[in-house]
């Protein structure tokens, strides 16, 4: 397949041919950045984890510039950080049996802008071809503007196919926003406590994130086990480790629903059940 940017690639870890190989996909993601998959879909690497009727493919929109550093990656240049973290990528691509790993390799300017519409295109692309059951995405309310632009465009892309082609469940997940302030019987709840060696090695592989200054490898673990012993204040913990998700399936079903819209009235509820306790009890 031909891609728009130069340094843009696929890999393949079977080895089997680029269209057969993302066609089997019945789970994907689509972030922005190398190590967001493994951050915020773990949940559907786990399901299909050396399953026969299972694939997971993921899809990175960045090139992964202008990511801190430290240590011994202090001196590397921004091209050498962007080299490593398409490695690292593929490296977790391997690991989680991932059936493709595509890197598309945009700047973050050209995601985030809303009148450039190759990226759309390119995912679209994508979708038609992996057609995947479930999708995963980042949240809308994510704090990062390359996140929330990927979920955008990503959106758009999938509204672009015609509905029998779209997927039957799309989640916007946890990475730079947590979703516990969301009402509970909103939050999609996504079990992560399946194979926890392979869930720690994934993040893992991002050496040049978690050496280079951010302890990815410790937050991401301890928010998936904060999320499940917190989540029920009078049960006991349902498992040991979670993700929460935003279901944005609806946005997909109507094109016409504002996503600002859907986000706004989950927020609105979630402000009026803050007041009202504190109405009530003073």
């Amino acid at each position: 397949m031909e891609f728009i940017h130069s340094k843009a690639s696929a890999y393949i870890p079977s080895g089997k041919a680029y269209e057969a190989a993302l066609s089997s996909t019945t789970h994907l993601a689509i972030v922005a950045h190398q190590d967001d998959t493994e951050i915020l879909a773990y949940n559907g690497i786990a399901q299909c984890f050396g399953q026969k009727d299972l694939n997971f493919s993921s899809v990175i929109l960045s090139n992964g510039s202008g990511s801190p550093r430290t240590g011994i990656y202090a001196e590397y240049s921004d091209e050498e950080m962007q080299a490593i973290r398409r490695d690292e990528q593929n490296k977790a691509a391997s690991l989680g049996d991932f059936a493709v790993q595509v890197q598309l390799a945009y700047p973050s300017s050209e995601i985030k802008d809303s009148q450039n519409k190759n990226t759309v295109a390119e995912l679209r692309a994508i979708l038609q071809v992996a057609q995947p059951e479930v999708l995963y995405l980042h949240n809308p309310a994510d704090k990062h503007d390359t996140h929330v632009a990927t979920m955008l465009r990503s959106i758009e892309a999938v509204r672009s196919l015609p509905k029998e082609q779209r997927p039957k469940k799309v989640y916007g997940c946890e990475v730079w926003r947590d979703l516990d302030w969301m009402m509970d019987d909103e939050k999609v709840v996504l079990p992560t406590d399946q194979y926890p060696h392979i869930a720690q090695a994934l993040i893992a592989v991002f050496d040049s994130q978690v050496s280079g200054g951010k302890r990815y490898d410790l937050a991401t673990v301890g928010r998936r086990v904060a999320n499940a012993t917190y989540f029920a204040s009078h049960e006991v913990d349902a498992c040991d480790s979670m993700n929460f998700a935003m279901d944005l399936s609806p946005l997909i079903e109507d094109e016409n629903l504002s996503i600002s819209d859907y986000v706004k009235a989950t927020i609105e509820r979630f402000q009026n059940d803050v007041t009202s306790k504190l109405d009530n009890l003073s």
